[in-house]
């Protein structure tokens, strides 16, 4: 995969700069029909793109690599929905990335607040409920503080992304700015908030 990823053959190189070559709309209209020349092309002419994308979302390269087999596998399953009025192959393929990417990021956080859940029940058990309600009021406290001192468009951004469980992409769409303004409210909102709360 890593090698697949990061080197063509100097034939797919020669090919993709021939005028004749074809589009990744041509190329996905064909995968449809279930033409796997088509899709192998398609592959070297997108894999690097999608990788990218992924990775600059997960932010780690074995996840990113799974990920962006996910999106080949759901390309080559799902090709006959694709639907050229509304975009191109390329935007359909990295929509679907996308998407991926968050859902992975979504259900590793999920396994973390889980693994949070219990790692907090197991060490609040042995405290009286008092000691463990001051407890959890404190941290509840110290975060609410925390997000006070964040700039208002960086609280506002986080609590839809993170509290409200929006994509990059809906929290653009419901503050009215791109997607790059949004995603840069939240990853220097978390990074001041992880300051803040003296988390690593």
């Amino acid at each position: 995969m890593h090698e697949t990823l990061g080197f063509m053959s100097s034939n797919r190189l020669d090919a993709m700069e021939d005028d004749s070559v074809q589009t990744p709309d041509d190329l996905l209209r064909q995968v449809a029909l279930g033409a796997e020349s088509a899709f192998e092309s398609l592959y070297d002419a997108m894999a690097s793109r999608v990788f990218g994308l992924v990775l600059r979302v997960l932010r780690d390269q074995a996840q990113s690599e799974e990920v962006t087999q996910e999106v080949f596998v759901e390309a080559w399953q799902q090709a006959k929905r694709f639907d050229p009025s509304r975009g191109t192959a390329a935007s359909w393929l990295l929509t679907i990335a996308h998407r991926r990417a968050v859902d992975r990021v979504r259900s590793s956080q999920a396994s973390q607040a889980r693994d949070m859940r219990i790692g907090i029940k197991e060490f609040q058990d042995s405290y009286e409920d008092v000691e463990e309600n001051a407890i959890l009021h404190d941290e509840t406290v110290r975060v609410a503080r925390a997000l006070q001192q964040l700039s208002a468009p960086q609280r506002e951004a986080i609590q839809l992304a993170y509290f409200g469980g929006y994509t990059h992409m809906e929290v653009a769409e419901l503050l009215k700015v791109p997607v790059g303004t949004a995603k840069t409210r939240i990853r220097d909102g978390m990074g001041k908030l992880r300051e803040l709360m003296g988390v690593a």
